[in-house]
């Protein structure tokens, strides 16, 4: 199997989709009473550049931005940057963020062409909630010494927005792939040529 051939196109792709991310942290984080990982708009730019980039390109959207917040620059709603942010409680959410941009790409591409906003969302939910709240949870179960159970507790503040962030970014990922529609390249392609010959 040869491996993906990345193209100046995708090096546009994986940058703009790093400001984007970084732009969204622009937009005021809240800090729940007695939580310790604010509520940013960032996890939703997360979803955007998977379901919009692909399970590939958008993950490298987000190795890029967790590298050149690690040099420095302030791209964390805050604005935060530095090694230092990688030391506190959302340490375990902003490594899942490659992670989840990686599986809600991974289930766009398999949900084949055109892009369907159930699928999207869903795509979304799983890879930009569950296996974000995965990774988040035992990062802040392991910086702070809470429990598990007792993190997770601490995680369900998060959940209304997130879904909600969940259906908006399907939306826009919707409108993007109908102006856009081979944006995906040919994973998309492939995936839903398997369909077919299954059928």
């Amino acid at each position: 199997m040869t491996r993906p051939r990345t193209t100046s196109r995708d090096l546009a792709l994986v940058a703009t989709f790093t400001g984007v991310v970084a732009a969204l942290g622009l937009v005021p984080a809240f800090l729940p009473p007695g939580l310790t990982v604010p509520i940013t708009a960032q996890s939703m730019g997360v979803m955007l550049a998977g379901a919009v980039l692909g399970a590939r390109r958008g993950f490298l959207s987000l190795v890029l931005l967790l590298v050149l917040v690690a040099v420095g620059l302030p791209l964390l709603a805050g604005p935060r940057g530095g090694l230092g942010v990688f030391a506190g409680p959302s340490v375990g959410f902003l490594l899942g963020y490659p992670v989840a941009a990686y599986v809600v790409g991974w289930l766009t591409e398999r949900g084949g062409a055109p892009y369907r906003l159930v699928w999207g969302v869903v795509a979304n939910v799983l890879g930009g909630i569950v296996v974000l709240y995965v990774c988040g949870i035992a990062g802040l179960a392991l910086v702070t010494g809470l429990s598990v159970q007792a993190a997770a507790l601490s995680s369900w503040v998060f959940v209304p927005g997130d879904l909600v962030k969940a259906v908006l970014a399907a939306v826009v990922a919707r409108g993007v792939h109908a102006a856009y529609p081979g944006l995906l390249g040919p994973a998309r392609r492939a995936g839903r040529t398997r369909e077919s010959t299954s059928a």
